[in-house]
């Protein structure tokens, strides 16, 4: 049976759901940091999903990776899929900016979690539901 991480459980808020992914959002708001989860058992690396799948994985990626960058005025998307602590595969995409608290660096452990406050966090999924309006069904607490 498929189980999101419980680490990605208490790190995200879920989003809602693309055909094959779970979008998360992680509760950090000094980035917009969003995480794709397939809906897979037992999967940890991208070439272990079968062609159908890894097609899907890359357009959903890239749908998100196009929403953000239009919705966040981004000035670079961050996309990666680590799984250093977590096992199961997940993919992270990050806006970043150049004034961002950990510019240029990578954003793992640069400083601790600021969680998002209700308003921050409808502010943010208000500005992702205006550019991505397809392939995601939002979860019901963002409809």
């Amino acid at each position: 049976m498929y189980r999101i991480h419980p680490q990605l459980v208490n790190d995200g808020i879920w989003v809602g759901d693309f055909s094959l992914s779970t979008l998360l959002l992680i509760n950090d708001a000094q980035y917009p940091w969003f995480v794709l989860v397939p809906r897979r058992e037992d999967v940890s690396e991208v070439f272990q999903l079968d062609e159908d799948d890894r097609q899907q994985l890359l357009n959903e990626s890239c749908w998100l990776a196009e929403a953000l960058k239009d919705a966040f005025s981004a000035h670079k998307i961050n996309i990666a899929a680590l799984g250093n602590m977590v096992p199961q595969l997940h993919v992270h995409h990050i806006v970043r900016y150049r004034d961002d608290p950990a510019w240029p660096a990578p954003v793992w452990g640069k400083l601790p979690a600021v969680p998002y406050t209700e308003d921050e966090l409808k502010d943010c999924i208000k500005r992702l539901q205006q550019v991505l309006t397809a392939n995601l069904v939002y979860a019901e607490r963002f409809r």
